[in-house]
């Protein structure tokens, strides 16, 4: 029986929360709803955005992180995980607020492309510009080329699919945020990219393998594998 129970420190968006949460419940080996872990979710959209934050001296989200947080640690969670990428920037500040581990998912990719795919020289990126330019890809991957899209497409074609007015952020999870999706992962594939890593939650909901040759990591499927495995 799985006793362990799972913390989403979720709302980073409510989708991709959710999202994360059914990868997790795909992911577990049951025979009866029993055996399931017991997972609990603060899905809190009112933590101030994290681009905004790193980019524009916008509102910073620790506190209302660290408060979702916290509110797990009441509950008693054994392990926790952040289905956003660009708040990893401050999970050190997050991590020291609590006394159960956070699943760092930037950690986690640079596992799985160690073991999966070592001789892989070259990756393209497809995430937020806060989470660009925090360079936390460049951090935590161990010998490799990183790629991304070039300004214009950034802003154009990136951030328009998560944050514009047909983007994923407002619910659409149609052509539109694809279209621009596919275009940007296109480019990148032609610079080079031997694999893509969907580095902001929202892209992983739209952007699947079957639109790309190349093969497409998604972090939050890598944080749901290794949940069920600890």
């Amino acid at each position: 029986m799985n006793d362990k129970v799972i913390g989403i420190i979720g709302g980073m968006g409510p989708e991709a929360t959710a999202n994360l949460y059914m990868k997790i419940i795909k992911a577990t080996k049951t025979k009866a709803d029993q055996d399931h872990f017991r997972v609990i979710i603060d899905s809190n959209p009112k933590i101030p955005d994290r681009t905004q934050a790193i980019l524009y001296n916008g509102k910073s989200p620790v506190d209302d992180i660290v408060k979702t947080a916290k509110n797990l640690e009441l509950i008693g969670v054994d392990v926790g995980c952040i289905p956003c990428m660009t708040s990893h920037y401050f999970i050190e500040s997050i991590q020291e607020s609590v006394s159960y581990p956070i699943i760092n998912a930037f950690e986690e990719v640079n596992k799985y492309i160690l073991a999966n795919y070592p001789r892989v020289n070259t990756v393209g990126v497809l995430a937020t510009s806060g989470t660009v330019k925090t360079g936390l890809f460049e951090k935590y991957l161990d010998n490799i080329n990183i790629i991304y899209p070039d300004n214009k497409d950034q802003e154009e074609k990136v951030m328009q699919a998560i944050y514009g007015e047909y983007g994923i952020k407002s619910g659409n999870l149609g052509e539109k945020p694809l279209m621009l999706l596919k275009e940007a992962a296109t480019k990148l594939v032609q610079n080079g990219a031997e694999l893509l890593i969907s580095g902001c939650t929202e892209i992983g909901l739209v952007l699947k393998q079957e639109h790309l040759d190349i093969p497409i990591i998604d972090p939050m499927e890598i944080i749901a594998q290794t949940l069920v495995k600890l």
